[in-house]
């Protein structure tokens, strides 16, 4: 779907593929969402991330900075669950401090607050896994692929291999849907002033840093590192994190993608996302987002109270929810599997498998 049509999109359907009888399943106390906690949240994962920037600014050796950025990364991934939380209004009661925790805790993972609200809680989120609306790891038919040019099947190719998903969401979503791209006439203006913050912040740390390695190294090569590594190689890794992340959430086999009059939001919501469960700790800086049906079935869930919810619903809905171990080998496989689509049967192709569906229709 065109982003500048988001105003005009139809309302999903209702009747049997209501997510009524999921909301009602949910305890009232899943949507407990006290200021104190979402700050503690905000501000530990502002702590780590100052930290480490102050120690990336001391240490240069390779041997040291690769763990540093690592870490790094998870951080910036932490602070983006916070800020996603804040954007769907689910982190604290108020608009206001949604709104303001929201955008700077996006800050190092340099997405433009509003361009996320629209793409993600207004495209994403209401037409999850609806062919022609979702822009998320939407998938391309056999004959759509084969219609590609070279350059194109490449690219496709790279993106949806497990080593890609970090390319695609640099690409597809940060660069084409908050960066280059011209948003509807009523989102101009917001977008527009959180992208002169965004750039702000960016540019801004940018020169920062590069005074205090010019300071501390005294060559130009010294000075670029230093804004490489604090800045750029944990961007990148974001990238690849977050590109992972949100392929495992609606990306396998068993998730089907919607024609637009067969989609409904149970459909959407509760058959096209899964719940993930990480190893033990990674909640520190993953957030439970991995527990993602919840999340879809109602945005206003915080995210230390998704497993709560994961819990009715699925005590509820057990043939429903795919409530599965998060492992890469899993995450493999499906990337190996999920490389086409047949929306007129609703299954998965490889492009193996699409190459023969083409020649058997011929």
């Amino acid at each position: 779907m065109s982003i500048d049509a988001i105003d005009e999109a139809p309302a999903s359907s209702g009747g049997a593929g209501s997510l009524k009888p999921v909301l009602d399943v949910i305890p009232a106390r899943a949507y407990e969402n006290p200021t104190w906690k979402g700050m503690s949240y905000f501000g530990r994962d502002v702590a780590c991330y100052g930290g480490l920037v102050t120690a990336l600014i001391f240490l240069s050796n390779p041997v040291y900075v690769i763990p540093i950025e690592i870490i790094m990364a998870l951080v910036v991934v932490s602070l983006f669950v916070v800020g996603h939380d804040a954007a769907h209004g689910a982190l604290f009661k108020t608009k206001r401090l949604n709104q303001v925790v929201g955008r700077l805790a996006m800050m190092p993972s340099w997405h433009v607050y509003e361009a996320w609200v629209l793409g993600h809680n207004r495209i994403h989120h209401p037409f999850t896994v609806r062919q022609g609306y979702d822009f998320v790891w939407h998938p391309v038919s056999a004959q759509e692929y084969a219609d590609m040019s070279r350059t194109r099947k490449f690219q496709h190719r790279i993106h949806w291999a497990w080593y890609g998903a970090g390319l695609y969401y640099g690409m597809e979503i940060w660069w084409n849907k908050m960066i280059n791209f011209t948003p509807p006439t009523r989102w101009v203006k917001a977008i527009r002033r959180d992208r002169v913050y965004t750039y702000s912040f960016v540019l801004g740390a940018a020169g920062f840093l590069s005074f205090l390695g010019a300071i501390r190294t005294h060559s130009v090569l010294g000075t670029l590192w230093m804004v490489c590594r604090i800045e750029v190689i944990p961007f990148a890794l974001f990238c690849g994190l977050i590109g992972t992340v949100v392929h495992v959430h609606h990306v396998q086999p068993g998730i089907r993608w919607w024609k637009k009059a067969e989609w409904t939001k149970f459909k959407g919501q509760m058959e096209g996302t899964t719940v993930l469960r990480v190893p033990k700790g990674m909640n520190f800086f993953l957030h439970w987002i991995m527990i993602h049906t919840p999340h879809h079935v109602d945005m206003r869930i915080p995210m230390y109270n998704l497993d709560l919810a994961a819990t009715a619903i699925k005590k509820h809905f057990p043939d429903i929810v795919q409530d599965a171990p998060l492992r890469f080998k899993d995450f493999r496989k499906n990337t190996r599997i999920c490389k086409l689509y047949d929306f007129e049967i609703g299954q998965w192709m490889t492009y193996a498998e699409g190459r023969r569906r083409i020649a058997s229709a011929l």
